[in-house]
Formats: structure tokens, C-alpha cells, sequence
């Protein structure tokens, strides 16, 4: 993911900084003990240099609960990877989320039936909620990229029967969508690499429910860098939300 690019001297010290950010968020247990929250990468074509494919039981071993996985871009573009990696993932027992990095240049309805045809269904067992990736506005002012967001999620929804995940990044929503309020119903992953204590959330919603603390961490299993993230409990039970 991470096609927006924060300056080198703020990402070297997200990477830095993100695993005391992982480490130090903890939710609380019915037992009244801690216990660390779920983690996982996102992956996609690019953490498959020279066809490799991602070990999945490994990333499981490290201890990570679950894994984004871009599917589809634009109107055309399936990531060539997307099938073997959900396929070896729900057999690891890592959750799959499942993402379509957006295009508005492009009519919102096809990019989202093809996102709903491509990810093999959304609503088995280890699948967390679909996931727009929204992080270029195609040339589109803020009132239609929000048009634009509306007909895509609402047509997601439709088809796939789960509410949606809207990923984005502060200064992109703050400018792109007008720091609109509209879609606080959807779940935020938000992108956030400064080593802050918690992210910066815009948008008028109440809480994140994925940060991406970082975009050039380290998983056994996963050749070179990739983006980490960790969930906030906002869902409710991890295990629930995932279906697992």
C-alpha cells in the first residue's frame, strides 16, 4: 500500500519507533489481565520480489493474527499474487483482509464489483470486512471524491453484505475529502507513521480500529519490507470481527 510518500527523515523514525508503538498498545482482557493487541502486515505484489511466495505459517509463528492483502485496482487489475496468498493464509489460521486500492478517475460501481468477484467471498471464516483504499483522488475536488466514496462503499456493502474498512491517511482526508465527517460509520484504518503514541484521526471519527504504523517493517516469512499494523479492539473481540 503506501503509495503516498512521507519524507524520509519522518518514515526512518515510524520504523524506528513503531515497534515500541505495536508493543506499548494493549487491550484489556475479561479477566482483567493485558494481553498485546492483534498485528499483522499488508501485502502485495511488492513483497513478492522474484515470484516468491510470502510463508504464512512463519508469519503466524511471529505471532500475528492477520494480514491485508490487496485483490484488485482500478476497473482491470488483479493482484497476481492474491490467490495463493489468501489460500495459504486461511490455512496458517491468519485472518485475511482483503483491499481494492481505488481509483476515482474511474467509475466507482465496476471497481467495486470487481473487488466483490475477485475476493472469493467475504463473509467465511477468517475474513475481516472489505477494505477501500483511498489515498489518490484521480483529479476529483472533494465534493465529487466524496460522491465517488459514497457509490463505491454503498455498492461493496450491497454486494459482499459487510460494512466496509476505509483506509486513508491524515493530510490526505483532511484535504482530498474536506475532513468530511459523512462516513464515521465505517471502521478507519488509518496511516500514521511519526512514532506518535496513537495515530492522528481525522474525519470526525471517534476512534481507529487499524493503524499502519509503519511501511517498511520486518516479518519473518515476508521477503523485504512491509507495512505493519495493529488493531485497537474498537470492534469489539478480534476474534468476531475476523470470524474466526
Amino acid at each position: 500500500m503506501s503509495n503516498h510518500r512521507w519524507s524520509s527523515t519522518i518514515r526512518r523514525r515510524g520504523a524506528a519507533l513503531s515497534l515500541i508503538a505495536l508493543s506499548g498498545i494493549l487491550v484489556a482482557t475479561l479477566s482483567g489481565t493485558a494481553a498485546a493487541a492483534p498485528t499483522g502486515p499488508d501485502v502485495s505484489s511488492w513483497q513478492h520480489g522474484g515470484g516468491r511466495l510470502i510463508d504464512w505459517f512463519a508469519v503466524k509463528r511471529a505471532g500475528h493474527d492477520f494480514a491485508m492483502v490487496k485483490a484488485t485496482e482500478g476497473v482491470s487489475y488483479l493482484n497476481p499474487y492474491f490467490v495463493p496468498d489468501s489460500l495459504i493464509m486461511r490455512a496458517a489460521g491468519v485472518a485475511r483482509g482483503t483491499y481494492h486500492y481505488a481509483r476515482p478517475n474511474l467509475p466507482p460501481e465496476p471497481q467495486a464489483m470487481l473487488y466483490a468477484t475477485a475476493v472469493l467471498g467475504q463473509n467465511g471464516a477468517l475474513d475481516l470486512p472489505p477494505v477501500l483504499d483511498l489515498e489518490t483522488t484521480g483529479g476529483l475536488p472533494p465534493a465529487a471524491l466524496i460522491d465517488w466514496t459514497r457509490r463505491y462503499l454503498n455498492t461493496v456493502q450491497t454486494l459482499t453484505g459487510r460494512v466496509p474498512i476505509i483506509y486513508t491517511y491524515p493530510y490526505f482526508w483532511r484535504t482530498a475529502m474536506a475532513d468530511t465527517n459523512e462516513f464515521t460509520r465505517y471502521p478507519l484504518w488509518i496511516a500514521d507513521y511519526r512514532g506518535n503514541e496513537h495515530p492522528e484521526v481525522p474525519g470526525g471519527w471517534p476512534t481507529w480500529t487499524f493503524w499502519q504504523t509503519t511501511d517498511s517493517g520486518g516479518i519473518d516469512g515476508i521477503p523485504g519490507p512491509t507495512d505493519l499494523n495493529v488493531y485497537s479492539g474498537a470492534q469489539g473481540d478480534f476474534a468476531r470481527f475476523a470470524n474466526m
